[in-house]
């Protein structure tokens, strides 16, 4: 019994390492080839290693002040989505919950049926909406359209459905109202599930490229995938360059992950929830 665990063991640690090295296959080739020459990166025969390492690629893209500023800009526009989309999708489950009030299936019976509205399926209805409202090439544009999700909702409302009601009964008799509950009771209960939101919608932000192509002409406000776009059309010769900024706008990401990771799996197994 004891040989076939080990049997057992042995089989999913090279089955999970597989999955990992074909996983980070694509990001390794990337970060390796903006250590190569320009010539290099799409030469024939493939080669995974450069001949001579280059370290120029890395220094050029950093000095490049259009980069750094994307960079910037993204981060920064992500972690505001991230927080703004928190707080709007929270309050939001928390009242269809917790709370009655008139026409509350029927609303969520709509809020849900957006979940199956195509992103693309209102993309023109959507710009023609924010042009009205004078947005472009602001920050706003990038923002708030997308702080509100069904998705969300649904996945923080199964999450506080199986808050034990004694918890908040209780605060209601010590005279809590529902606000108070809230923040207090609710909302310190819900990091696993916020962990798991948030960085969805950190990650929607960062990789997100043909809103803000519809909505963005201000290079001072580039997000990072426009940056990266603008440069293969501008400077298509300068492989190597490219790999690299790509390699680094992946960076934020992966640190963040490996923050996260233990939080994410927790939020994983929660959302089995019903």
């Amino acid at each position: 019994m004891n040989t076939l665990t080990r049997t057992q063991k042995s089989i999913i640690t090279t089955i999970s390492a597989a999955v990992t090295l074909v996983a980070l296959f694509p990001l390794l080739w990337v970060a390796i080839a903006g250590f190569k020459e320009r010539s290099e990166v799409l030469a024939t025969p493939f080669r995974f290693f450069p001949k001579r390492w280059l370290v120029q690629n890395y220094t050029d893209i950093l000095g490049d002040w259009t980069f750094v500023q994307s960079m910037l800009v993204t981060f920064g526009g992500a972690v505001l989505f991230a927080a703004l989309s928190l707080a709007v999708n929270a309050s939001a489950a928390y009242v269809f919950a917790r709370l009655d009030f008139k026409f509350k299936g029927l609303m969520w019976v709509y809020v849900i049926t957006t979940m199956f509205v195509p992103g693309m399926a209102i993309l023109l209805t959507s710009f023609i909406v924010v042009n009205k409202m004078g947005m472009l090439d602001t920050l706003a544009v990038l923002v708030l359209p997308g702080v509100a999700s069904a998705g969300h909702m649904f996945f923080i409302r199964q999450f506080y459905l199986n808050i034990p009601l004694a918890l908040e009964e209780a605060a209601l008799i010590d005279g809590a109202g529902r606000a108070r509950i809230f923040t207090s009771v609710f909302l310190p209960m819900s990091f696993p599930v916020f962990v798991i939101v948030g960085i969805g919608s950190y990650l929607a932000f960062w990789n997100s490229f043909v809103w803000p192509t519809m909505t963005i002409t201000n290079p001072h406000l580039f997000q990072i995938m426009q940056y990266l776009y603008t440069f293969r059309s501008e400077r298509s010769t300068e492989m190597g360059m490219l790999m690299a900024g790509s390699a680094l706008s992946a960076l934020p990401t992966v640190i963040l992950f490996l923050i996260f990771q233990r939080h994410i799996i927790s939020g994983i197994k929660i959302s089995g929830l019903k």
